[in-house]
């Protein structure tokens, strides 16, 4: 294979990374696993979790996770709904598991998120999106004491 071969497939192979992208960011809230998303790009399931990471340094499941997890903050900080409605509005099909994921991202479960908003005021629009956004890959700071 040539360079400027290698270039062109790795510019298309980056074009069908961008396409999964942005069907996760549209589609959240639908059941989705790499396996679909490998065939609507026709890459196999493992290639596509491989270039993801390579991409975008999280696999597809990570990044879907991330995207609902951002979702359910928004909601949560409305204060209208409930945990477990926030839970399947943002495609979660297991509370055990939207909890869990929410605490590893957010560094609080989803119930304490929520009471927390709710007597806080709102960040301004032009802020919202970076104060609010979750870290990823359990990054969250530890909210306790830290052990020497």
């Amino acid at each position: 294979m040539t360079s400027s071969t290698a270039a062109a497939q790795h510019l298309r192979d980056l074009a069908r990374l961008r396409r999964v992208r942005d069907r996760i960011d549209r589609e959240y809230t639908q059941p989705l696993d790499v396996e679909a998303l490998a065939r609507g790009v026709n890459m196999s399931a493992g290639h596509l979790s491989r270039q993801f990471r390579l991409a975008y340094g999280e696999s597809p499941y990570s990044y879907l996770m991330t995207r609902r997890i951002e979702r359910a903050m928004a909601l949560l900080r409305r204060g209208d709904l409930s945990v477990t409605d926030v839970c399947f509005a943002v495609g979660c099909s297991s509370l055990g598991t939207f909890s869990t994921r929410f605490t590893e991202l957010v560094g609080m479960p989803p119930s304490t998120y929520r009471a927390q908003a709710a007597g806080g005021a709102e960040p301004p629009a032009c802020l919202a999106k970076q104060v609010t956004r979750p870290v990823r890959n359990r990054e969250a700071k530890a909210t306790g004491p830290q052990l020497a």
